[in-house]
């Protein structure tokens, strides 16, 4: 090996790969503790999901070393060519797409299949921070914030045209990553608000929640009336702020409850704010499937997911001792609920040093944007540190009921090999960046 590589491998951050490797090993032992039986005839059966997850995790070490490898300007010089490629081929998924669970975002040639979309957040992120790294990008323009806001978008619009709305809201963490470059704070107050106006709408009745607004306008106007008596501008903001709240929680939400939500999503929704679904949006089920919709439910997902967890107590169980794990009580749990296999064997305890893992690793991926000379660097580190919250706050919130259940995985912990190969490419595109952290890339 030459000096120049002996020299690459000394600067690659090795906590970074620690925290990795332990949060995957974890994960592969959490599948484990899932499908162990006690009929097992040996450690090794290929049948098993475990196994086939350490067999992407190979997959994903191998490719994680061709990235160290390979020379760090690459992943800014070809960003726009490989993210233009990824959108190709999300479009292709739209009609050539395998159909799972009544999601058409898989792509599959014979027995292999991928999902487009995990992979698309990579490409994303380098995207995005090539725009905002180039020379020409003055963030503080509305015009350069719209590129990076369709940058960041678009694949989220085809990715809900394929039917998997959960994984589509994922691209939306990256307006934490523009907010960090200089994104106004009003955009996100504005779109924290409009959270908790769709939340009002849906608890409070429109009628009286179109009262409440306008009572509250007028209260607003009262209180500033000598700044509105002075000044055009706070009337116009008032007024069109009014407006847009009435026509949000009175045309739009009901309109996409109505013809944009599937029946199933509708469910979810309510059942984490703890209310029925109102008979306006109550879909008609399809005859024969009443039971069926029942026993699958998203309500009792989360009710099975909230008693494996809380069964644990301090201590859990013991690994290979989980009640609900062992009896398949919790549905699909070797994917977006693994964390109740957590829970449930190593209790509380297990579950903090599980999550202070992933504060470490989050923090450690802030820490070594900060530290960069190159801007593609850092926007590249943020974007990589918000999607790993972003999966990791919402997976865990549904597990507990304080989010509803969109099918987001746990980052490096669910089973699937397409998203620990996503996730793993993004660590290591990371680190080889970091690698160069004393190279303007541009």
């Amino acid at each position: 090996m030459s000096t120049l590589r002996k020299t690459l491998f000394y600067r690659i951050d090795g906590i970074v790969l620690l925290l990795y490797l332990m949060l995957v090993t974890i994960g592969i032992l959490a599948i484990y503790s899932v499908e162990h039986r006690s009929t097992d005839t040996s450690l090794f059966m290929m049948n098993k999901s475990y196994m086939r997850q350490v067999i992407w995790l190979g997959y994903s070490l191998f490719i994680g070393f061709i990235i160290i490898l390979t020379d760090s300007k690459f992943f800014s010089s070809f960003a726009f060519l490989i993210y233009t490629i990824c959108i190709a081929v999300l479009i292709i998924t739209i009609f050539a797409g395998v159909d799972v669970k009544g999601s058409r975002s898989w792509l599959g040639v014979g027995s292999f299949r991928f999902q487009p979309g995990e992979v698309a957040k990579i490409f994303t992120a380098m995207a995005l921070a090539k725009f905002m790294s180039l020379n020409e990008t003055n963030f503080k323009k509305l015009k350069n914030r719209l590129i990076a806001t369709a940058i960041a978008l678009a694949p989220a619009v085809l990715i809900v045209l394929q039917k998997e709305t959960g994984l589509a809201l994922v691209y939306f963490c990256f307006f934490l990553v523009m907010y960090r470059e200089g994104l106004p704070t009003a955009i996100l107050l504005l779109g924290f608000g409009a959270i908790a106006l769709v939340l009002t709408s849906l608890l409070v009745n429109r009628t009286t929640l179109a009262v409440l607004l306008t009572v509250f306008a007028i209260v607003i106007a009262l209180l500033g009336r000598q700044t509105l008596k002075r000044k055009i501008a706070p009337r116009i903001i008032l007024i069109s702020v009014w407006l847009f709240s009435l026509l949000f929680s009175q045309v739009a939400v009901p309109f996409v409850f109505k013809h944009g939500l599937q029946k199933h999503q509708i469910e979810r929704i309510y059942s984490m704010i703890g209310i029925d679904v109102p008979d306006e949006y109550n879909k008609a089920l399809v005859p024969g499937e009443e039971k069926k919709e029942r026993t699958n439910s998203s309500e009792y997902n989360v009710l099975q997911s909230k008693i494996a967890i809380g069964s644990g107590g301090m201590l859990g169980k013991g690994f290979l001792n989980g009640t609900s794990t062992k009896n398949q009580f919790v549905p699909e749990q070797k994917t977006d609920f693994i964390f109740c296999a957590i829970g449930e064997q190593f209790g509380f305890v297990g579950s903090a040093v599980l999550v202070i893992l992933y504060l470490s690793l989050m923090l450690r991926v802030i820490y070594l944007g900060e530290r960069q000379r190159s801007d593609f660097t850092r926007v590249y580190a943020y974007c990589v540190a918000c999607i790993l919250f972003f999966h990791f706050a919402v997976n865990i919130s549904m597990t507990i009921g304080l989010a509803p259940v969109i099918g987001i995985t746990l980052p490096f912990l669910s089973y699937g090999g397409s998203s620990l190969l996503s996730f793993s490419i993004l660590i290591f595109i990371l680190v080889r960046l970091d690698a160069d952290r004393q190279v303007l890339i541009r």
